[in-house]
């Protein structure tokens, strides 16, 4: 019977397409010296790429971007835990309760509007002096080696969702910071204290920021937001949020 070296390299190629990505890196590439070639080559992950409709990767040019690529894509998801409320303040640290504290309300809420996307159903909402809550993502828990941080410093895209009561004034804050092992600030995003005076039309706003060519050592990522009302109104009067994502692109 012929022996899988006696195959074309495109089909040796194609069957390989269909291993999952780990086991190419961990168990096929150490099969013999052709198969560790077509593994390290662009070929192969530009294959699997197309396979699984990864689009997008057209412009890397070297086959270690190719794999890294393929790896980050399809990792690309929201690291924030809860960002909508749906489980209470569960994975939200480091809380600051002014005034009545935060609260967790149905979309749209008294005053408010609905969300652009209708998987959101619930925001967080603050109160009459400053309320902040923040979650650490630790990188390499969720899949992101060292070397990967190091060298290919993959871009960091952080999103907010705000909104503000329509018979209300808030303000709100944004603060995201890559921290090192020792979490040490490596590159930090602030916004403004953004201010959303009392007749407004409570339309939900984005806010967003990539970091990228951040440099090496980043293990952690802070994120932490907050607002208040600016009437100093008992209740829930202040900024509303929700739909918080942080995601690590390729």
């Amino acid at each position: 019977s012929p022996r899988m070296e006696s195959l074309p390299e495109a089909v040796l190629i194609r069957i390989l397409a269909a291993i999952p990505a780990v086991d190419l890196v961990l168990v096929c590439r150490l099969v013999c010296c052709q198969w560790k070639n077509l593994v390290d080559g662009a070929a192969l992950w530009i294959l699997k790429c197309q396979q699984e409709g990864l689009t997008g990767a057209e412009s890397q040019e070297d086959a270690e971007n190719w794999q890294k690529f393929y790896f980050l894509s399809k990792k690309r998801k929201n690291l924030i835990k809860n960002p909508c409320g749906e489980e209470g303040l569960q994975h939200w640290g480091e809380v600051e309760n002014g005034g009545d504290g935060w609260k967790i309300e149905e979309l749209p809420g008294d005053f408010g509007t609905e969300f652009p996307s209708e998987e959101v159903h619930k925001y967080f909402v603050t109160s009459f002096e400053w309320c902040r809550k923040a979650q650490v993502i630790d990188l390499r828990a969720e899949g992101y080696w060292e070397e990967l941080m190091d060298t290919t410093q993959p871009k960091i895209v952080v999103k907010d969702w705000y909104a503000g009561r329509s018979d209300a004034g808030c303000l709100y804050e944004l603060c995201v910071r890559l921290l090192s092992q020792n979490e040490d600030v490596l590159a930090e995003y602030k916004s403004e204290t953004i201010a959303i005076p009392q007749d407004n039309d409570a339309s939900w706003t984005e806010i967003s920021h990539t970091f990228s060519n951040y440099g090496p050592g980043v293990r952690f990522v802070r994120f932490e937001h907050g607002g208040q009302d600016s009437l100093f109104w008992k209740g829930w009067y202040g900024v509303r949020v929700t739909n918080s994502s942080l995601t690590v692109e390729p």
